[in-house]
């Protein structure tokens, strides 16, 4: 493939990666013992956020083709903050849609074209300097969410090409970076045939909506980390099967040791000599297992040291000792049965769309904690690595879902129409389906937080989303995988290990459950809580004690997707699809979480929260009974 940048990549499904990096896990390193306490902002990162240099074009053919070069004058461009959509930036139209694509009804497309005439272009420019601590070492840039497609450039050279909005895209800048000031160029296109494939219930924002930062890598380098953090058959005793993929420019020796939450020594591994991969393992005896109602959490360190013996990187790694597994066809933690309590949950914020911050996720693991849901569902993308970290910390089950749905190409007027379905059984739409099956895996693969890898959402079946179930389960042996969509085509019935199903009724589900299945159940979407909704849940929630294959189910969903923005009198407010003039659009579907756009509880979350609770009262006239269930 040429590395020349080209637009007709953005209609070919099979170019969907140019000179992008393998992906690897989320681990964080550094030189100094002492920067750990730093946590994310390790000194060997550069974070590129804030204000950057921006031009927007209607389509390709309007837009500034030589913005990228180092003698481009871009005094008149405007400014634009990063992370963030531009739709929420005062350019392009907001629209909201759930299950058409949103050119339909406006242009007759079908895959993997795009529109030639309405196709946003963002064309961002950002200045900097590398600073002291990166200098001299390999130099790497991370775009952790880029929505849909974009091409860049470093002082005037291509670099390379990614699609995946919802995982990290990561290219190597050493031999282009040069001393002083350094000239970035991202050209972000908002639709291209990965479009066909991000067909998801939400609003169709585009730019570059998560963090940028550089990453400089020591001559040493753990460049990927597998720790599988299981239990025995006692479910006792701790085994710790580590991977390590090393980068190493020189000799160099590898040690790894494990500390309890007081940081007290648990155990140490033999040290080994340094080598492109490094593998340990261990049992350890009597741990503290990670579950919800204990989440617990050791600290795995692994030290590169030189032929000297001194330190050249440590990572600090949390890990949570648990099995998650399948017993007589019930999914069980720890060898006890499981039942989530959980909800679906889109990223985000009435005033920022999908580019939350930190401290909204705080706001949400708080809250789930609170009200007693004990999971969630990732709908329907990976979400950003640090919500990961808040789940193992605080307690909550995942189920991690892949970028990938499809909706309007087999679901037309409510009726399953897949004659065009993609990505089917379509060979060209293989690997890109694939890659970001692997890009979540290999991102996220070290969370104990997560228990259950999901192929994507309402995108039917098919021959592709099989591989993707393939690749979870020859890459990672500790969990299950999911995909409802198999509900529509029984012949892909073992793309998912447990029968998963949307707004089915009590008596569906007990149809299901009275016929000697051989899968779990879950409502991986029910109690859909739009308006005064949530009445009847009581009789989902009843099944609980009555089949042990019934195992929850998450509700759709958590929060209202509404935009806060300025009425024709100056008041503030939360507007949906439909009050931006967009068409066309599904109006107030997209409100319908338990909690409001602006983070205001609903009345609904009541009902959840009573529900879902582990402790019930039932009073009679000889007094009350109290009934505790214990669902680890």
């Amino acid at each position: 493939m040429s590395n020349s940048p080209n637009l007709d990549w953005l209609e070919n499904p099979e170019i969907f990666r140019v000179n992008r990096i393998d992906a690897h896990s989320d681990h964080l390193y550094y030189e100094d013992k002492e920067h750990i306490k730093l946590k994310d902002n390790m000194p060997l990162r550069q974070y590129l956020n804030g204000k950057w240099k921006f031009s927007y074009a209607e389509n390709p053919d309007k837009r500034i083709k030589d913005f990228y070069r180092e003698d481009f004058n871009c005094g008149n461009f405007d400014e634009i903050n990063v992370p963030g959509h531009i739709q929420l930036q005062g350019y392009d139209n907001l629209q909201y849609i759930n299950t058409l694509y949103p050119w339909d009804g406006q242009e007759e497309l079908r895959p993997p074209y795009v529109s030639k005439e309405y196709n946003p272009v963002g064309s961002y420019i950002k200045y900097f300097e590398l600073k002291d601590e990166l200098k001299n070492k390999k130099i790497f840039i991370s775009f952790q969410g880029v929505e849909t497609a974009f091409y860049f450039w470093l002082n005037g050279k291509f670099i390379g090409y990614s699609e995946d909005s919802f995982t990290p895209s990561e290219f190597e800048l050493t031999e282009y970076l040069k001393d002083g000031e350094n000239k970035l160029a991202v050209e972000v296109y908002k639709k291209s045939s990965a479009s066909w494939i991000e067909d998801q219930d939400f609003w169709r924002f585009s730019g570059i909506f998560r963090d940028v930062y550089l990453y400089a890598t020591p001559k040493c380098h753990v460049q990927d980390l597998f720790v599988k953090q299981n239990l025995d058959d006692t479910y006792k005793n701790g085994q710790l099967n580590v991977n390590i993929k090393l980068d190493s420019l020189e000799k160099c020796t590898i040690k790894g040791y494990l500390k309890d939450k007081d940081e007290k020594l648990i155990c140490e591994f033999k040290e080994v000599q340094g080598k492109e991969n490094v593998e340990f393992s261990k049992t350890i005896e009597n741990v503290n297992s990670w579950s919800a109602e204990n989440p617990y959490l050791y600290t795995l360190y692994i030290e590169v040291l030189d032929e000297e013996n001194n330190l050249i990187e440590i990572i600090p790694q949390k890990i949570g000792f648990r099995r998650f597994e399948l017993i007589d066809n019930i999914m069980h933690l720890n060898g006890k049965r499981i039942v989530f309590k959980g909800v679906n949950r889109h990223e985000f914020s009435c005033k920022t769309g999908r580019a939350i911050s930190k401290e909204d996720m705080i706001w949400d693991i708080k809250f789930l904690k609170q009200n007693n849901i004990n999971a969630v569902r990732t709908s329907h993308y990976p979400n950003q690595s640090y919500f990961y970290d808040l789940c193992d910390e605080y307690g909550i089950y995942l189920i991690d879902e892949a970028n990938l749905e499809s909706h309007g190409s087999w679901q037309k007027l409510g009726k399953c129409e897949p004659s065009w379905n993609v990505p089917g059984s379509l060979k060209e739409w293989r690997n890109v389906v694939v890659d970001r099956a692997e890009s979540m895996l290999q991102r996220d693969k070290n969370h104990p937080s997560i228990l259950i890898w999901s192929c994507g959402n309402e995108s039917y079946a098919g021959e592709n989303i099989l591989e993707m179930t393939k690749y979870f389960h020859e890459n990672d042996n500790t969990r299950l995988v999911h995909y409802e969509g198999v509900f529509w085509n029984r012949e892909f019935n073992d793309i998912s290990d447990i029968e998963s199903r949307m707004y089915a009724k009590p008596n569906e589900i007990e149809d299901y459950l009275k016929s000697n299945p051989k899968k779990p159940y879950i409502s991986c979407e029910y109690m859909h809580a739009m308006g005064n909704s949530c009445g009847g849940m009581n009789l989902y929630s009843e099944l609980e004690d009555k089949y042990e294959m019934y195992q929850g189910g998450f509700i759709w969903d958590y929060i209202d997707q509404a935009i806060e923005t300025t009425d024709e009198n100056g008041n503030k407010i939360l507007a949906y699809g439909g009050d931006f003039n967009d068409r066309s659009t599904d109006y107030c579907f997209c409100t319908d979480g338990i909690i409001y756009a602006d983070r205001t509880v609903s009345p609904k979350v009541q009902e959840v929260k009573y529900l879902y609770s582990n402790v019930k009262i039932v009073p009679d006239t000889e007094g009350i009974l109290i009934k505790i269930t214990i669902y680890l």
